[in-house]
């Protein structure tokens, strides 16, 4: 394999297992900071994917959150 397809496939590996880590995390405990409504564990499980793949833009949502 080439080396730059080698070093890209590691990358976005990297990038999913970073989307991963983030998403369980924002959606176990960081959802409730972005969006206050209630939110049912189905809700949540829905949420994941797409937080998984746009993880850095939830991730700074995250952090720019008010407190509740």
């Amino acid at each position: 394999m080439h080396p730059l397809v080698a070093c890209l496939l590691d990358l976005l590996a990297l990038y999913a297992a970073l989307g991963l880590v983030a998403a369980v995390a924002f959606v176990t405990f960081g959802v409730t900071r972005v969006q206050p409504a209630a939110m049912s564990p189905g809700a949540r499980i829905l949420i994941l994917p797409g937080a998984a793949a746009l993880w850095p833009y939830v991730v700074i949502r995250w952090l720019r959150a008010e407190k509740p």
